[in-house]
């Protein structure tokens, strides 16, 4: 199983990544991109993050908590932003597909976004948007700017390298659900033919919408990679997806995480009575 993973993972970019590597290496954006990428190094060193999943999970999950954290949004995360009334702390998308038909929606997000270079042509360049290159794997890219990313089969990853670079000492993970009740097979394209079982939203892939099959043997693949990283640098990655079905990662319950601040509040709520 292992080894069918790798040599996936190892092919699945491989002829995409050489062009695309050409290309980016000739354009002064791409160097751009890497300059501003270098603003973010350790940005957030020793602070914790949160990435975002988006799976179903998140609607049994009080994200009002996140409000004052750093926090990682991904792909169509933004569906939640009038109902949360705040955004997250950056944005993160690399597929095709979701770029291809979501970049107006994307191009407006306020908050940083990066963005795989490969699908530039979908996005325009403009300040806040920050392209990054993907390349082959396995691998975990510890220096992105240089670097570039392996994006594993899951924008999740790639998120994990983005905070792993600025510095974060703990990442904790909620909505990343990790089962999913549309089959196939992994990254086989699809059309969505109504509403969506395996999203926070019915609308997130809805009637309609293209998108590819999950690759969770592959994305096991990396997050063990990401576990090995994080703890070989005294760092740690925690699963706080209520019901998850990922099990590389430690559990820990979400809303103990805030249990200081929650007593903090109330406190403080009590007093101003």
């Amino acid at each position: 199983m292992i080894k069918t993973a790798v040599k996936r993972a190892s092919n699945i970019l491989l002829g995409r990544n050489r062009t695309s590597q050409l290309a980016c290496w000739a354009s002064p954006a791409y160097w751009d991109g890497v300059k501003q990428l270098r603003t973010f190094a350790n940005k957030h060193a020793g602070e914790r993050c949160f990435i975002i999943g988006n799976g179903p999970s998140l609607r049994k999950t009080n994200l009002s908590l996140l409000r004052n954290e750093i926090t990682f949004g991904l792909n169509r995360i933004y569906l939640l932003f009038d109902s949360l009334r705040f955004t997250t702390t950056y944005y993160v998308t690399c597929n095709n597909l979701v770029i291809e038909q979501c970049a107006g929606e994307i191009a407006k997000l306020p908050c940083p976004k990066f963005i795989g270079w490969h699908a530039r042509r979908f996005m325009p360049a403009a300040p806040g948007t920050v392209f990054i290159r993907s390349r082959g794997g396995p691998r975990f890219c510890t220096d992105v700017a240089r670097e570039g990313v392996w994006e594993g089969a899951t924008v999740t990853y790639v998120a994990m390298q983005l905070a792993y670079y600025m510095g974060v000492r703990q990442i904790i993970l909620i909505g990343v659900d990790h089962s999913f009740k549309t089959k196939g097979a992994p990254h086989q394209l699809v059309v969505s033919e109504g509403e969506d079982p395996d999203h926070f939203d019915p609308g997130y892939f809805g009637k309609g919408f293209r998108w590819n099959l999950p690759d969770l043997e592959t994305s096991e693949l990396a997050y063990k990679l990401a576990k090995r990283q994080f703890e070989r640098a005294g760092r740690e990655i925690l699963d706080a997806t209520i019901e998850g079905k990922l099990q590389v990662f430690p559990k820990v319950n979400y809303d103990e995480l805030f249990e200081h601040r929650m007593v903090h509040e109330n406190r403080r709520a009590e007093a101003g009575r």
